[in-house]
Order: structure tokens, then sequence, then C-alpha cells
């Protein structure tokens, strides 16, 4: 009996999780993809190239090679293919539904970046209220301080806003605590006690409206998508800062840049952008601005651990038919 196929879309990075990969050729074929091309990858699939493939291990990288997941390439997928296994906590890339309807089951990585990702939330939101970026692109001219000294404001006593109360947005109210800030979030629901650490649960307008931090953690999708926009800042306290290190798109990157030069924010820090890896001129130019390439889990520990948890729910569906970490979309979506 000839084993299953399991096609690797993108690449793994580390050792450990590559021997991790290597031994899954126990129980089923390993796959590649030679296609470099949304149109060489769906050719492939309709010529029969990838018949047989059970489960797909894809990278946020992969995108380059396949394009998003949507209802166009889910109808080409080979039949088999029932098990997606995306490796990051986000998933846009995927339209969950549309792989709902073909039968396809949905996983990510969610508690292996909180973090890392928490980390790079607490090193923006230092920068950015303590105005670091300004001495600092000053020193990179030679120009030490400046001609104008800017100095920023203490985290002890500020009141942080987390949208999106998640592992990640959970993480960083428990780092930025260390630092003497209260902490308030909106998210879905309420959390229970356990899980928000003695933070207040407010409306999104109240958050907006009163805190002096604002991180955005929050998973982009069509609900979410410029969540933050002209009318949003404008409910926002004076000299605000924000920080996003969830998805560029969940701010309106034009209205930011707006506010920014209107005054209405007084800086933020960003390791996401709305047409990544394009960065909206406005941003790049304006030294109110922390800026990162999307950094979050670039760590060795954190991408090993991405790694292999995802290596993990590719096994999972080969030996059990389930997933170790399904999407919340598909919490209830039965297993054949």
């Amino acid at each position: 009996m000839s084993k299953p196929r399991i096609l690797l879309l993108g690449a793994i990075e580390h050792e450990a999780a590559a021997k991790d990969w290597e031994s899954l050729s126990s129980i089923a074929e390993l796959t590649t993809c030679k296609a470099t091309s949304r149109e060489e990858f769906i050719k492939a699939c309709k010529t029969g190239g990838l018949d047989g493939i059970i489960a797909a291990y894809r990278t946020f990288q992969s995108v380059k090679i396949t394009g998003l997941w949507d209802e166009e390439l889910c109808s080409q997928l080979p039949k088999s293919l029932k098990y997606v296994c995306h490796n990051g906590a986000g998933y846009d890339q995927i339209d969950v539904h549309a792989c709902t309807a073909h039968g396809i089951h949905v996983s990510n990585v969610p508690t292996a970046v909180d973090d890392a990702t928490a980390d790079t939330g607490v090193f923006l939101l230092l920068g950015a209220l303590r105005k670091f970026n300004y001495p600092m692109s000053a020193l990179r001219r030679n120009e030490w301080r400046g001609s104008e000294v800017k100095i920023g404001n203490d985290p002890e006593g500020k009141l942080l806003g987390i949208l999106g109360m998640g592992g990640i947005g959970q993480n960083m109210a428990e780092k930025c605590k260390a630092f003497g800030m209260k902490i308030q979030y909106y998210n879905r629901r309420e959390l229970p006690a356990e899980k928000s650490g003695g933070a207040k649960y407010v409306s999104f307008e109240e958050l907006l409206k009163t805190s002096d931090v604002i991180s955005l953690n929050l998973p982009l999708n069509p609900h979410t998508r410029h969540t933050l926009s002209t009318p949003q800042f404008k409910m926002m306290k004076p000299g605000v800062v924000i920080v996003n290190t969830a998805r560029g798109a969940v701010m309106d990157e034009a209205a930011l840049v707006q506010a920014l030069d209107e005054g209405i924010i007084g800086s933020v820090g960003l390791d996401v952008f709305e047409e990544e890896p394009k960065v909206h001129p406005g941003l790049v130019a304006n030294e109110k601005v922390m800026l990162l390439p999307h950094m979050g889990t670039a760590t060795v520990e954190t991408q090993t651990a991405m790694e292999q948890w995802n290596i993990e729910n590719v096994r999972m569906a080969i030996e059990e038919g389930k997933l170790k970490s399904p999407v919340f979309e598909q919490k209830d979506m039965p297993y054949d």
C-alpha cells in the first residue's frame, strides 16, 4: 500500500525542525513543488502532478508561489487535499470559508509566536513612547541628538489599551505591567478573570477615547480591515501612541499618515504594513514612526518552535485525521 503524500510549500529553515520534517518520511511521501508562480502551481494541480496530496505545509512566503488561498485556488486543488497547515499565527492569506466549502481543514500556529511578538510590541511601545526614533536617526546622520532634542514619556502610570486580547495581547499585557502600566482591553468577548490578568474590559469607543497607548493585536479579516481610520483617530487622546504588530491592513495607512502629519497621533511603532513589502512613503519619511520590517517572530527559538508545531499538525493529520490547532472559524467543523 502506497504512503499518503504531503506537500511542502516554502522552506523549513531550522535544523531541528528540518529533522522533524524528514522523520515524516516514515509515514508519508514527502513532496515539494517546482512551481514558481500561481499560474504554474494551478497548472501542476490541473495536470495531476499533485494528485494524492493529503496535507500541505505552507509558509507565509509561499504566497509568492500559490498566491492567496482563495476560491479560485481551492477549486483547482487536488480532491485528495484535506488539510492545509499554515506556519503562522495570522492566516489572512487563506480564505477559510473557501477551504471549508471544499472540505479542507486549516490549522495555524497560535501560541508559539506569543513571546517573540509581544517582545517586539514592547520594544516598539517603549521606542515610540520615548521618541527614540528622533535621536537614533540623528545619530546615524552624525548629528548626535539632532538640532532639537525631543524627549518622550515614561511608561509608568500610562493606560495601555489592547485591541485583541488573544495570546499575544495577554502576553504583552503581562510584560507591560512590569513597567507600571495600567491595562484595559477590547475583545470579541470578555475574558475570564484568570486570562485577563486584572485588565479592565471596556468598549471599543472607551478604549479609543481613554488610552495613552494603543496596541493592535487583532487578526486581519474582512471584519477587521481598517479597524482604525480617520474617524477612530479623531476619537483618541491628543498625542496617543499606537503600536501595531498584528497586520498592516487593520489600520488605514493613508489615514494614519494624515493623522501623524496633523499631530493627532504623537508617535507610532510599526512592525507590519498594509502592502508589505511596500511601505507608505509618508511613514518612512516621518521621524515620529518607529519601523521594523515584520520581525515579530524572527528569532531562532520562536521560528524553530513554529516549524515544529506546524509539522505536528501535519503528523496528526496523517496519523489521526485531525489537526492539533484548527483555526477559530473551523473549531466545530467535523472531520471525515
